[in-house]
């Protein structure tokens, strides 16, 4: 610990990060303030809602519901570390097709909730993808362009 923070090293979209960090610094207010990656949003700050969601150690995360020392030594992937340059995943590409998104503030958590989901579920039903969306708050879409992106993903 050094006299601003406890010193914590993460890798953040395959970047190494060191900073010194106050305890009681979300994960969320890490990434965003610190680290300027704005795509992870902060909606209810209680876990509710799912904007915040990241993949901490392969793993679709409430980043809200983390401390950013309790990421020490850990991998995270962000919305804006999940295409590789300058296009866009299968996925992402699906969410544009299928208009999949309107004001966007809910798109980055449910793209990461998603991919998680999407690697871990062979063959998801559109009731498993419904199911997966209810832990994810949209205010805008109604789902069903969402639900048919990511069913099209599944089964490409």
């Amino acid at each position: 610990m050094t006299g601003s923070g406890i010193d914590i090293e993460v890798t953040v979209n395959g970047r190494r990060h060191r900073e010194a960090v106050e305890p009681r610094l979300l994960l969320t207010d890490f990434l965003r303030g610190r680290l300027g990656l704005t795509g992870t949003h902060v909606g209810c700050e209680h876990g509710v809602c799912g904007a915040c969601t990241v993949r901490l150690d392969g793993v679709a995360v409430r980043g809200c519901l983390v401390f950013a020392v309790q990421a020490h030594g850990s991998e995270i992937v962000t919305v804006e570390g999940l295409a590789a340059g300058d296009g866009l995943t299968p996925l992402q590409e699906a969410f544009r097709r299928h208009h999949a998104l309107q004001c966007g503030f809910c798109t980055p958590g449910i793209l990461i909730a998603a991919t998680d989901f999407l690697e871990r579920t062979a063959d998801p039903t559109k009731q498993e993808i419904r199911e997966l969306l209810s832990g994810q708050l949209c205010r805008c879409t109604g789902y069903a362009p969402i639900v048919d992106a990511i069913h099209e993903v599944a089964h490409a």
